[in-house]
């Protein structure tokens, strides 16, 4: 079984957009679990935080033994980065997808003002999200985002939490091994020299043919970096245990 995989989810979405790597990560046998955060998915209506947030990741790796690789995307990534150096020893490794810019600068750029627009809209700007994820994802991915519902009333607090994270601090403060995943086309790729430069044990992978949400647009390579950054984490973690026990004795 290996070591268990914790997935969280991004902005607006649920633990529904992980179905893809669900399904292939347990059809290898290994135990994953996909939490919903706070004003999303099954939690919609919850106030927000990136404390509740932490909680909420901490809390899923808890149920499955309190020790886990930890994967998060885009608003999941800056949460697991977060988890990981507020409790570094429950993680033991970060994958990192979709998340390489300072959340300060990006999330107040890129997504503060639309937001507040769509605030404005009858519907907050659901059909609108409904409409995108229709339009540029394929092969049942906008069914796996769509089924969870979109929590689009959630999007300007998240952003008022997230954009005071440190994640450069928190990413320096975690010494265990980091994978940070990027589609070829993100836009979020723009500080991941600085984010791959932060990490005391990092990788940088690009996914070539993918976006943003380079999880669902390649979803058999991208579960198979987390199988593979599961296995390295499980010979550490091995390795580790046999450390501790020490020698054989005669």
């Amino acid at each position: 079984m290996g070591v268990p995989i914790v997935l969280v989810h991004g902005l607006r979405l649920s633990s529904s957009m992980w179905r893809p790597q669900v399904e292939l990560l347990n059809s290898q046998g290994r135990r994953v679990v996909a939490p919903d955060l706070p004003g999303h998915g099954s939690r919609r209506g919850e106030v927000f935080s990136l404390g509740s947030a932490v909680d909420a990741v901490l809390g899923a790796i808890d149920q499955v033994g309190g020790r886990a690789l930890l994967c998060g995307l885009s608003l999941g990534g800056f949460v697991s980065i977060a988890a990981a150096g507020a409790s570094p020893g429950r993680v033991a490794g970060l994958v990192a997808a979709s998340c390489t810019a300072k959340p300060a600068q990006s999330l107040a750029q890129v997504y503060r003002i639309p937001s507040v627009l769509m605030d404005r809209l009858p519907d907050r700007g659901a059909a609108v999200n409904e409409r995108f994820h229709r339009l540029t994802l394929r092969d049942g991915a906008a069914e796996a985002v769509l089924d969870g519902g979109l929590a689009v009333e959630a999007a300007t607090a998240v952003i008022d939490e997230i954009q005071s994270l440190d994640a450069l601090s928190s990413l320096a403060s975690y010494e265990g091994p980091v994978w940070l995943i990027n589609g070829a086309r993100d836009h979020f790729r723009i500080h991941e020299k600085k984010f791959y430069d932060a990490c005391v044990d990092g990788r940088l992978v690009n996914v070539p043919r993918a976006g943003h949400m380079v999880s669902l647009d390649q979803p058999v390579n991208f579960s198979r970096i987390v199988a593979d950054a599961a296995d390295v984490v499980a010979v550490r973690e091995a390795d580790a245990g046999r450390l501790e026990a020490g020698p054989e004795g005669p």
